[in-house]
């Protein structure tokens, strides 16, 4: 039997052409808020897998095009391919400035390149492409949890890093259930689908921690007495490791699962106003607009 393709014929993927270049030359090497030491390497780690993750995800869905039939579906992937290509632009120019500050994000990226790669040459395409519905699941998890929390968007600290993030987690809401659709499109099963994911949630987190661990050993900061504790602790009290997120997550391995069951259209629609409306305080970096 045919699955149905597309989940919300309605959906409309917007890709902005925004440039944040110039605003990111003011950001600071500890940027996150009150300068802590660990949330500015914790979102220095996550950028710098962005670029080539989002070259990743792509690719594993674009190479199943042909194959869909749905015409909003077709037009959903277009916009998804648009966006995650704004996206890794983006990151990667954050990740060069920081890099500049002595973060090791051109490492990280290289090595995310490489890791890649290596996977799209000995694995199939479809198990590819399991992958980019995981791990797209684990940004629009994030993105839930940005646009929800204050105290969680006020830790990203300098404005231009926060206003990335928050444009991310907008658009990632937005796309949230593209590379989904087209892996149960084209046949995907239920058991890959849900094992890619038990595999990732573990290996993410060793992998960002590992990046963090780098990254904190290259930062004198580091070795200042009692700042990495205090900031530690901060961390542990902090939202990004409640149980909460980590229980949304696994969402995912339950049966007939969506990444539609959340429906989180009102926050979309409260943050495209925020952000691009008449007010919008992102309106002047646009570039240009396509659907």
């Amino acid at each position: 039997m045919t699955q149905t393709q597309s989940s919300d014929a309605a959906r409309t993927i917007t890709t902005r052409r925004i440039s944040f270049d110039e605003s990111f030359r003011e950001v600071p090497r500890h940027f996150a808020k009150d300068g802590d030491l660990v949330s500015s390497h914790l979102l220095s780690a996550l950028s710098s897998v962005f670029p080539d993750g989002e070259d990743f995800f792509v690719r594993s869905v674009r190479h199943f095009r042909d194959r869909i039939e749905d015409p909003a579906l077709k037009r959903q992937v277009a916009g998804f391919i648009g966006q995650e290509s704004v996206h890794g632009r983006e990151h990667r120019a954050l990740n060069d400035h920081l890099a500049k500050l002595g973060y090791p994000t051109k490492f990280v990226e290289r090595l995310t390149k490489a890791g890649l790669d290596l996977r799209w040459r000995v694995l199939p395409a479809k198990s590819n492409l399991a992958l980019t519905a995981a791990l797209e699941h684990f940004t629009a998890t994030l993105a839930e949890l940005v646009m929800t929390d204050e105290e969680t968007r006020q830790a990203f600290g300098h404005d231009a890093v926060r206003y990335l993030f928050l444009w991310h987690a907008l658009e990632e809401s937005e796309h949230k259930a593209v590379a989904f659709d087209v892996y149960r499109a084209v046949g995907g099963t239920e058991r890959m689908r849900v094992w890619t994911m038990k595999v990732i949630r573990i290996a993410f987190l060793i992998g960002i921690v590992a990046q963090m661990v780098l990254s904190l050993a290259k930062d004198p900061a580091t070795y200042k007495r009692g700042r990495l504790r205090n900031s530690l602790r901060g961390i542990g009290s902090s939202k990004l490791a409640s149980r909460q997120l980590w229980d949304q997550l696994k969402e995912y391995d339950q049966p007939g699962f969506h990444p539609n069951d959340r429906d989180t259209n009102a926050l979309v629609e409260y943050w495209r106003t925020e952000l691009f409306g008449d007010e919008g305080v992102l309106k002047d970096q646009l570039a240009g607009s396509a659907a």
